[in-house]
């Protein structure tokens, strides 16, 4: 049963980190519908989950709803459980319902027997344990966010790039409902989308100085990179590979990393702005605050669709106690909210 319809703008903003890099242009964001019915289906996985309701329409027919939340382990940052919803569980369910008019829509709110089920992140309150190397989990530190973050990786690069004539028209051809959208094949968003998600997702930092090298990984759709610190060029600009070349080195205790050698990438940014051979992405990672803390600052340059350049940081708190489990993208969830599904 359909109850109502609430107009606004008070649940964008959940929706907007729910989404994730699913086009916000198919769901109608202004709106929560709620509906009344019982759950047939739940599962939490990556790099969204689902849960079912089985409701009537005006009619008095059936009517299975889909809804659309986060990954697997962001609804674990927020305190949900393969338990949180059973079979048979009767629920009131707000969501943003797709404007094509099928039963589907991106979670807002749920009500389990008149009981408000949290969506809310659980606060971080992790106790200042220090680093004494870069190595290690991090986390970007969500209570020193300025006021102004623009809270995922398409808002920051739709508001800090200015594109040329070829950038902005790949992006207004571009479609997230296509197989163009990376995302939807399981691949990571090479450097420095990934730095982007660690909000959500931890970032880990090993040296295994017999190989002079340092593997930075992100959980984010298992995300690993390989930094050489042997002093070694880059190789030559035909050798290209998703993740680009990256090679190191220290200024005094910051740790600066220089990667080229990108392939070409359709959406990198995940909003229809693709990247080129001659993209180049600087970071210097510097720990700060007796250990508590690590910045990390970033400068891409990508001259084929990017005019000039833009920077970014991200200050990330010492998180030993998170761990990196697998992402594991599961293809059927990474593209159930396509129409054709």
């Amino acid at each position: 049963m359909i109850l109502r319809m609430i107009g606004g703008l008070t649940a964008v903003a959940i929706a907007g980190s729910a989404l994730g890099h699913h086009s916000n242009s198919a769901l109608d964001l202004q709106n929560v519908v709620t509906l009344e019915g019982t759950v047939t289906e739940y599962t939490l996985r990556n790099p969204h989950s689902y849960f079912v309701v089985e409701t009537t329409d005006d009619a008095g027919a059936a009517v299975s709803w889909e809804v659309q939340m986060g990954s697997a382990i962001s609804m674990r940052t927020r305190g949900w459980t393969p338990n949180t919803l059973s079979l048979g569980d009767h629920v009131v369910v707000g969501l943003h319902a797709a404007r094509d008019g099928r039963p589907y829509g991106l979670f807002s709110s749920l009500e389990r027997d008149g009981q408000i089920i949290s969506y809310e992140r659980l606060p971080q309150s992790a106790p200042e344990i220090r680093a004494t190397t870069l190595e290690g989990i991090w986390l970007t530190d969500r209570e020193l966010l300025p006021p102004d973050d623009p809270g995922g990786l398409a808002e920051l690069m739709d508001r800090e790039l200015t594109l040329t004539e070829k950038g902005r028209a790949a992006r207004d051809a571009f479609s997230q409902d296509s197989m163009e959208n990376p995302e939807l094949s399981c691949i990571t968003k090479p450097t420095p989308g990934g730095i982007l998600y660690t909000v959500t997702y931890p970032m880990q930092i090993e040296f295994l100085e017999d190989e002079q090298i340092i593997m930075i990984r992100i959980q984010y759709f298992d995300q690993e990179r390989t930094i050489y610190m042997d002093g070694r060029a880059h190789p030559p600009a035909d050798q290209r590979t998703h993740e680009g070349h990256s090679i190191g080195w220290w200024q005094d205790n910051v740790l600066v990393v220089d990667t080229t050698n990108f392939a070409d990438d359709r959406s990198p940014y995940q909003n229809g702005v693709p990247s080129g051979a001659r993209k180049h992405v600087v970071e210097r990672y510097r720990l700060h605050d007796n250990g508590i803390h690590m910045t990390v600052q970033f400068t891409l340059e990508d001259p084929e669709y990017i005019v000039g350049s833009m920077s970014h940081e991200k200050i990330m708190r010492y998180s030993p106690a998170r761990q990196m489990t697998p992402f594991n993208c599961d293809l059927e969830a990474t593209r159930r909210y396509l129409p054709t599904q």
